[in-house]
């Protein structure tokens, strides 16, 4: 099968598109055929040893869509055929490429109406805004939430959510994507190349924080006291308050089915729409990668990969 996959580590230039072995459903297990894969934030951070993995070769990438080829013993609720999407178990890579095995109890039937582009933008970005918004924040109809860096990935699908829940949605982003944001949904939409958000927003309940850097340690001044702010762009664990009335968490994002089933049934209530995809062909994985490690891009990078 053409993959796209590291043998060494380093920046997006030692990312190799070739052949590697076809995977074997084992027990428990799908083979999927990969129309789409999405890039990550991480997956620099794993080309570029952050993340240890030590096998070669490998395979970037985290979540995808596509349909099932094969099944393996004791699977009994997907048949060949099926159209899914999922997130690959946690510290597994290897969606860069036409076929994958993946244990079913991670993945989901694709609903009819959402393209395989779009589900696999949603999956990893869909899983984790719900982790972080509905899981860790525990948002609330009519609490105030700020969304850091609204038109990322994840982000925007977080503003989405917040909508839907009932709450006020504050977010930050370029000014060249204040347009985009507001039609996520995005009650009051930042400037941050003109305007400190520290100086304008105030009291919220909830901070969701998605930049990471300085951002995240000053976006405790944002919140009420009793608030909470959870991270996902600062490391392994969420910074420090410099305050003690606020707390602070790091969302934990099992790799489940039933948070893809969430994601499909949000998609199909309408309260998520797919947001704007920038497509490459798996051969031009290289340059997708340098895109997402750049971080200066508009919602979600996207490889299609066959179909």
């Amino acid at each position: 099968m053409k993959a796209a996959y590291i043998e060494k580590f380093g920046g997006p230039e030692v990312l190799t598109y070739g052949d590697l072995p076809d995977p074997v459903a084992g027990a428990g297990q799908v083979v999927v055929d990969v129309v789409a894969a999405s890039v990550n934030g991480a997956d620099p951070k794993v080309a570029a040893g952050e993340y240890k993995q030590t096998k070669f070769p490998l395979a970037l990438g985290r979540d995808f869509s596509g349909r099932v080829s094969a099944v393996g013993d004791g699977v009994g609720d997907l048949k060949i055929g099926d159209d899914v999407f999922g997130v690959l178990e946690t510290g597994r890579d290897g969606t860069y490429c036409e076929k994958l095995a993946v244990g079913a109890n991670v993945v989901a039937k694709k609903p009819a109406g959402l393209s395989h582009v779009d589900a696999a933008a949603m999956a990893l970005t869909g899983l984790t805004a719900i982790c972080a918004v509905e899981n860790s924040l525990q948002l609330k109809r009519g609490e105030t939430i700020l969304i850091q860096g609204g038109a990322g990935g994840v982000a925007a699908f977080a503003i989405q959510l917040a909508k839907h829940i009932g709450a006020r949605v504050i977010s930050t982003c370029s000014t060249g994507n204040l347009d985009y944001v507001r039609g996520l949904g995005a009650d009051q939409v930042i400037d941050y190349s003109t305007t400190d958000f520290t100086k304008v927003v105030k009291d919220c309940d909830a901070v969701f924080e998605t930049v990471g850097g300085d951002v995240a340690t000053r976006s405790f001044a944002a919140l009420k006291p009793g608030g909470r702010a959870t991270f996902i762009a600062s490391g392994p664990t969420a910074p420090k308050p410099d305050r003690s009335d606020v707390t602070a968490l790091r969302p934990a994002v099992p790799r489940e089915r039933k948070y893809m089933e969430r994601i499909a049934e949000l998609h199909g209530k309408g309260a998520v729409r797919p947001q704007h995809v920038t497509l490459f062909e798996l051969a031009k994985a290289r340059e997708a990668l340098g895109v997402s490690a750049a971080r200066h891009f508009k919602g979600k990078l996207v490889l299609k990969v066959t179909g």
